[in-house]
């Protein structure tokens, strides 16, 4: 197997985006005031010990029924449009797809999204259609359609199931990633992924990737000081290769820095195609 493929990895909320998915979509369409809503649910998370990402699903149902509101998959499709990317996002893929097609023959590029927010919105987002898989926390639809429970939860720590779900290429619930596949045979080897996040909450993913030798990155918004600090902090930590505003516009810093990456790890594909 070649493994000529470079898997670009990205947290959504606070990483593409400027805010999270719901403060675009599910928050205002509920009227929910957003600093109470979420104090609401760390103060049950503290109190019964709960999961943070259970809790706050749970209680977006329990909101639209005191509102007469039913959360559907037409529903979550309607919001996605409300969502705000970063100044070059929406054209950052293709860029990218051209910039490696243009300088590195026989090297693909895959871009995967693994987000704790709501895989229904994302699915409807305009963004989908660039990439190769996301991956996000679903609810359980009943035969009418409407949401009923949380089926599946991403949280900071599962999040790194789903890179080696990428890794040894089975993306399907259904398909366990459990049993041992020699390194030589998974599709995208970690040392090919670059992982893009924004924060303290993708330091598990950011952790492994490093550990498995590939490589990391931390953005930031241009002028949110706090966050600068801590997208710093994960760069002293050797948490993550280097950081850069969240500018995905071509020929910013990150795009600069970006594709010089992608001319490295394309470097060593080619001399150990070459050698094997």
């Amino acid at each position: 197997m070649k493994q000529n493929t470079i898997a670009l990895v990205y947290d959504f909320d606070g990483t593409l985006t400027p805010k999270t998915m719901q403060e675009y979509t599910i928050i205002p369409r509920l009227k929910l005031n957003s600093n109470k809503f979420w104090a609401d649910i760390l103060n049950e998370a503290n109190a019964t010990d709960g999961e943070i990402m259970m809790i706050y699903m749970r209680q977006l149902i329990s909101h639209a029924e005191s509102l007469g509101i039913k959360i559907t998959k037409d529903e979550f499709t309607f919001m996605a449009d409300k969502i705000k990317y970063f100044r070059g996002v929406k054209n950052w893929f293709t860029n990218i797809n051209n910039y490696t097609k243009n300088n590195h023959k026989n090297i693909k590029v895959s871009h995967y999204v693994i987000s704790a927010g709501h895989h229904e919105i994302l699915q409807a987002t305009s963004i989908r259609k660039n990439l190769t898989n996301i991956f996000g926390s679903q609810y359980y639809f009943d035969k009418h359609g409407n949401a009923t429970f949380p089926k599946i939860v991403v949280t900071d720590t599962t999040k790194t199931q789903f890179l080696f779900r990428i890794n040894k290429g089975k993306e399907k619930f259904s398909e366990s990633i459990n049993s041992h596949m020699p390194e030589n045979s998974r599709p995208i080897p970690f040392e090919n992924m670059i992982y893009v996040g924004d924060g303290l909450t993708d330091v598990p993913s950011m952790a492994l990737i490093k550990k498995q030798n590939g490589h990391a990155i931390s953005v930031y918004p241009k002028k949110s000081n706090q966050q600068k600090k801590v997208s710093y902090d994960l760069l002293s930590a050797n948490r993550v290769d280097f950081i850069a505003e969240a500018d995905y516009t071509k020929n910013s810093p990150l795009y600069k820095k970006m594709c010089l990456l992608i001319d490295m790890i394309s470097a060593r594909i080619k001399y150990e195609n070459a050698v094997s």
